[in-house]
């Protein structure tokens, strides 16, 4: 039985690994890069095609599916006189995996339902290396229908593939993680940092800290950067800037404040815009150490 026919827009290191992952599970792939063609060369090599736009695309595959890193982005592919929306078919599905604004989610959602065509949202959990090896995990909302047709798809590309509900629950949940997981790192870069300036051992620090309810994966993540040298979370502060900044929009679009999101916001945002957005969010420890002493 012939597989479904993937159109994938965004090929960054997450959409490239999850189109070769696509590709090595026998699925034809049509591809749409951007300015760095490297992902696309490589999608070519193992027999993909290239669409000239994102309408072609659409119009000549299964499944259409996005990895870009803004809902911006995701706007730009899908409208437009030469966007997803205007080669829409019938019944088509079109997944976004990457982490966008809920209410961008759901405008597109009715967009794409007035052509007859259904959006899912799906961000991802993990690495580019899981993604290669179809091991990531898939947060995925909306029609549970259109779930449960693509969900072989998404087997393939995930060890761990939720329905969450109605559109945009994806995207919800996955904000509400990254602010929670931002805040968390932030809060124990300072604390490694404040330890430095008192004259405490970190490791003394961590063994304390790690030996009570404070423990977790990411408290391990920043510590293994503070202690060991060693960055085993691959996620800028420029990306942790976004995600924070989104979950915050999110909580306007509900007509709620966010009190406990505020530092981490104004600290990632002042970490950014001071040109240290392309650092990883457990060298903010190294950050912390640079810019206590500064009054915010």
């Amino acid at each position: 039985m012939s597989k479904e026919h993937i159109g994938f827009i965004g090929l960054g290191l997450m959409g490239r690994a999850m189109v070769e992952c696509l590709q090595k599970a026998g699925h034809p792939v049509t591809v749409l890069g951007n300015r760095d063609r490297s992902g696309v060369e490589e999608a070519l090599a193992r027999g993909g095609k290239e669409a000239a736009t994102a309408q072609e695309l659409a119009a000549q595959t299964d499944i259409v599916m996005l990895c870009v890193g803004t809902s911006d982005q995701v706007e730009s592919r899908i409208y437009g006189e030469d966007g997803v929306l205007a080669g829409v078919k019938p019944d088509q599905i079109v997944i976004d995996f990457g982490t966008s604004l809920p209410g961008s989610t759901l405008k597109i959602g009715a967009d794409l339902a007035a052509k007859g065509a259904i959006y899912l949202d799906a961000p991802l959990g993990r690495t580019p290396a899981h993604a290669k090896d179809g091991l990531l995990n898939i947060m995925c909302a909306g029609d549970k229908a259109a779930y449960e047709k693509v969900k072989p798809v998404l087997d393939t590309l995930g060890e761990n593939v939720f329905h969450l509900g109605k559109l945009g629950n994806g995207h919800t949940i996955k904000l509400i993680n990254n602010f929670f997981a931002m805040t968390t790192a932030n809060a124990m870069a300072e604390a490694f940092a404040m330890a430095d300036a008192a004259g405490i051992e970190r490791d003394d620090l961590y063994g304390v800290m790690a030996a009570g309810p404070n423990h977790s994966g990411m408290m391990e993540f920043v510590r293994n950067y503070a202690v060991d040298g060693k960055i085993d979370l691959a996620f800028s502060v420029a990306n942790g800037a976004k995600d924070v900044g989104y979950y915050r929009q999110m909580a306007a679009d509900l007509g709620k404040q966010s009190r406990m999101s505020t530092a981490a916001d104004a600290t990632l945002r002042e970490a950014r815009d001071g040109g240290a957005g392309d650092i990883m969010v457990p060298e903010m420890v190294d950050w912390m150490v640079a810019n206590l002493g500064k009054k915010t």
